[in-house]
């Protein structure tokens, strides 16, 4: 096989099994001595082979000859080439054993794939179409590069080891940011993973992540320029590699109907007996094959192991399953967002009925975008514009945090909070690029986005004065774009409404003021923010609502009275409440008037 592979003559094929003959018996070495006329020269040389083996050349050994391209023999020190000691390469001999095993070199940056799932419809396709590109491909031509487009990394793996097998292949995959930058450590990086392709009949994959700038003189470019073999390239967005002949394929994730059919699979009878609720989860999670499979399978587990719950009520199960999609669907942000664990429900939010109203409508649309999107035809009618997206505004701590809160609770789905630090970059094109691996990540969540002080991020776009005017519009529409196309719910909060740009609240559905509360609302909020099992005594809630402040300063004036209590052992009482006022007021700089605590004690 080495001979076919490698295209090695006789004689480099000889050279080879002499140096792999002195590794595996020792009387091939003693031989090795006999002839030189010295004990101690147990090792084959060049001068040894030249003089003992039929159809000798030269060129056996030059640098270009495959025996030294493919680092088939190592050639160790020494005065002369001809006296110098070969040896075979460690991987070669393994191979030549029946012991085959991945090179040393390569562990850690050459990874084998060996996992699949059972691939929808579309995606088979696409492992077919992959196929037939390499069986048409010509002997004496290096096979054509195949890029592979897609957000979904692990559906994507899914079809090239489905294609390899089919071929009777096995794959590797190489992150396209692991390569070398060095010239010389590239080039035996391109050298010895061509040859394991080769070794271990196996195709190569290369991983282009949004780490790695496009640049036509990146590392990657001349890796894939060089490597001969069969390579697959996958990457977020088309890429350009005129310096190959490539085919490209899309890979979407699967459809809502894809998803649907693998939860029916998957689940058996039991899916029929969730009435629509795999409809629901099909809408907020944008679930692949093989996260769809390890969900369902946990659910059966759950009920195998408690069989009477099988025959249960519908809603245990499914509130059960969607806990279990919500868990598999959580992504990673990369230290750009932070969940919010959302513990505040309706009873704690004190607004007034119009704009709870409002809320309520906005839980409706999420709850029903199955449908109205697919069932009713919105989606085929238009399908931009399909996310929904609110705007919360008014003064800090009147609510807006616990809003969303709310609607996660109601929802049950997670909340994020998007660190505007880490995401908003002084660099031209960082800003976009955290924008966009945070719309790529929630999509696949079913998650809520909270864009807290969207204005620092979605203001008004400027006059284009020099080039940093201009990047900083292109960012502008590139978030009017990704909210357009968003499929969950971002909420953006502000205490500025007028600094947003009029194209965002354009394509805003629901704007929602949240106003500065007044007595009677401050008077509601006193009489529920303490718990339950806090211990109080003589609290007087319309006096309290005398304190000209919102919902947040009175939730601070409150925890900072309950631990003033705690240390002297006692309920909370309106002094304490005054003391921690006295202070929240010096916090904010604003003075504490005699009216707004007159007949407290």
């Amino acid at each position: 096989m080495l001979v076919g592979y490698f295209g090695l003559s006789p004689f480099e094929r000889d050279l080879l099994l002499l140096c792999a003959g002195t590794e595996l018996d020792s009387r091939m070495a003693d031989l090795c001595a006999l002839c030189q006329g010295d004990p101690l020269r147990r090792t084959p040389t060049f001068g040894l082979a030249l003089a003992v083996l039929p159809e000798a050349h030269w060129s056996a050994l030059t640098p270009d000859g495959p025996l030294r391209y493919w680092r088939l023999i190592e050639v160790g020190p020494g005065d002369f080439l001809t006296t110098s000691p070969l040896r075979i390469d460690e991987r070669i001999l393994h191979y030549l054993a029946g012991t085959p095993h991945l090179d040393e070199r390569l562990r850690g940056v050459v990874v084998p794939v060996h996992a699949s799932a059972e691939l929808s419809p579309c995606h088979r396709d696409i492992s077919e179409r992959i196929s037939r590109v390499w069986s048409k491909a010509l002997p004496e031509q290096s096979p054509p590069l195949i890029q592979l487009c897609g957000k979904d990394r692990q559906t994507i793996r899914a079809v090239v080891v489905q294609s390899c097998r089919a071929n009777g292949l096995g794959l590797f995959r190489l992150a396209a940011a692991d390569i070398p930058g060095s010239t010389v450590e590239r080039t035996a990086l391109i050298r010895l993973t061509e040859r394991e392709s080769l070794l271990s009949a196996a195709t190569l994959l290369v991983e282009w992540d949004d780490t790695v700038e496009p640049d036509r003189l990146h590392p990657s470019r001349f890796f894939i320029h060089n490597f001969r073999n069969m390579l697959l390239v996958s990457t977020r967005e088309p890429l350009s590699f005129p310096e190959r002949i490539s085919v490209r394929f899309s890979i979407a994730s699967p459809s809502a109907s894809e998803q649907r059919e693998v939860w029916v699979q998957v689940l058996g009878p039991l899916a029929s007996r969730l009435n629509g609720h795999i409809d629901r989860i099909v809408s907020h999670f944008r679930m692949n094959g093989s996260a769809i499979r390890a969900a369902g399978n946990e659910i059966l587990q759950a009920l195998d192991s408690a069989p009477g719950d099988r025959e249960s009520a519908n809603d245990p199960l499914a509130t059960n399953l969607w806990e279990i999609c919500r868990t598999q669907s959580r992504p990673q942000f990369n230290n750009l967002a932070r969940r919010i664990p959302a513990t505040a429900h309706w009873d704690d939010l004190v607004l007034p009925e119009p704009q709870k109203q409002t809320l309520r409508e906005l839980v409706a649309s999420v709850r029903q975008q199955a449908r109205v999107y697919e069932e009713w035809g919105f989606a085929e009618r238009s399908p931009r514009g399909l996310g929904i997206t609110a705007l919360f505004h008014g003064p800090s701590g009147t609510g807006k945090t616990m809003g969303a809160e709310v609607l996660a609770n109601e929802l049950r789905l997670d909340l994020y909070h998007i660190d505007l630090s880490t995401v908003v970059s002084k660099y031209i094109g960082e800003t976009e690029k955290n924008l966009r691996q945070v719309f790529d990540a929630a999509e696949q969540g079913g998650l809520i986005l909270l864009f807290d002080e969207a204005d620092a991020l979605f203001g008004k776009r400027s006059e284009v004065k020099d080039s940093h005017d201009r990047y900083a519009n292109i960012e502008v529409s590139y978030l009017l774009q990704r909210m357009e196309a968003y499929r969950g719910l971002a909420i953006l909060t502000t205490n500025n409404k007028s600094a947003l740009d009029p194209a965002f609240l354009r394509r805003i559905r629901f704007v929602i003021q949240f106003p500065f509360p007044d007595a009677s609302q401050r008077a509601e909020i006193w009489k529920r923010i303490f718990p339950g099992r806090t211990p109080v005594r003589d609290l007087n809630e319309r006096k309290l609502a005398r304190l000209n402040v919102a919902g947040g300063n009175i939730r601070n004036i409150a925890l900072n009275a309950a631990f003033l209590a705690a240390d002297q052992d006692r309920p909370v009482t309106m002094g304490d409440i005054r003391q921690a006022a006295q202070s929240e007021y010096l916090k904010i700089e604003k003075p504490l008037s005699a009216a707004e605590t007159r007949d407290w004690l």
